[in-house]
């Protein structure tokens, strides 16, 4: 059995190969190739929570499970708040054939879908990123976002404008680019091609007003049915696009709450980002629109993930084999 530990994945799982994944695992899961239930989230104490996500690629192919425990306060720490281990299965004799450090696989892969996801629904000249939060995530969608477009411009706001200012200069020396903190929502997004909200909060923390026309939102902070990052006006006002039409119409927090108001129906959910990659259905309809990419997070993108991995660790000289 292959265990590929946190610093394999960061090695080898580079954004350039993660993107085309993303888009060609969430394109499989559009066209059927892929079978999974909904994930189960078993709510734990102090709003931290235990997921178990499985799944299968294809009807024939690799299957698995995302095994998941979820603490938002580790960023505090210094930890990811995903801990846990993708686990894959050999289709040919069912046995158990890799543990993947399933953290650096969440960071990595959910950064990647969206950049996928806005390489057909943002506007073509886009070039102008802003990113809510200021934890792991918000890191990696400014790396992703780095390899996926030319940008002009990263715009980083938080609740501590401190480590907002903090972040942004980390991440002007880490990639060349013009990084700024921005004092508040307002400001960091009124200019944005692009917006990632990377946050924990519980309530929204964009509003429709703040949207410029045109721009792009990727709604990434809330994985459950609970918190919500943008308000029910914003959920109106978008072009709405699910990585999983099932998933967030189940656990969807942002749609599901503007739904409870009556402002919308499921009719809202016009596409799966698949089908929008498949060109099933259109993605982004006009210049001024305000497209929306409702990231859960999909076993298929793990999966294919340490898949990848799997496959590249059996060309490698590296010790990473250990008998179960």
């Amino acid at each position: 059995m292959l265990v590929l530990n946190r610093e394999f994945v960061r090695t080898h799982l580079t954004y350039a190969a993660c993107i085309p994944l993303m888009r060609e695992a969430m394109s499989a899961v559009s066209r059927g190739d892929t079978r999974q239930p909904l994930r189960s989230i078993i709510p734990l104490a102090q709003c931290r929570a235990f997921g178990v996500m499985p799944g299968t690629l294809a009807a024939d192919g690799v299957f698995g499970a995302k095994l998941v425990s979820v603490y938002p306060e580790n960023h505090a720490a210094g930890l990811q708040s995903h801990q846990g281990a993708v686990v894959l299965f050999d289709p040919a004799t069912g046995a158990l054939s890799a543990l993947v450090h399933a953290g650096e696989i969440t960071g990595i892969r959910t950064a990647a879908a969206s950049a996928a996801a806005s390489q057909v629904l943002a506007r073509p000249e886009a070039s102008r990123l802003t990113v809510l939060g200021t934890g792991e995530q918000a890191v990696a969608h400014v790396r992703a976002f780095h390899v996926a477009f030319r940008l002009a411009s990263v715009t980083i706001w938080g609740r501590s404008l401190e480590r907002a200012v903090a972040l942004a200069a980390h991440l002007a020396q880490e990639t060349g680019l013009p990084v700024a903190a921005a004092p508040t929502i307002t400001e960091a997004v009124a200019k944005a091609d692009i917006v990632c909200t990377t946050t924990a909060s519980a309530q929204p923390i964009l509003r429709a007003d703040d949207v410029p026309p045109g721009c792009h939102l990727n709604l990434v902070g809330s994985s459950y049915d609970g918190p919500v990052e943008i308000d029910d006006d914003l959920v109106v006002r978008a072009r709405f696009i699910a990585d999983s039409r099932a998933g967030v119409l189940a656990q969807g927090a942002e749609f599901l709450s503007a739904k409870r108001a009556g402002r919308v129906d499921d009719d809202h959910v016009v596409a799966e980002i698949g089908e929008v990659f498949l060109g099933l259905k259109p993605g982004r309809t006009s210049e001024q629109e305000v497209t929306a990419y409702k990231s859960l997070g999909h076993v298929a993108q793990d999966l294919a993930s340490a898949r990848y991995l799997f496959d590249l660790a059996g060309t490698l000289d590296e010790d990473v084999r250990v008998a179960f």
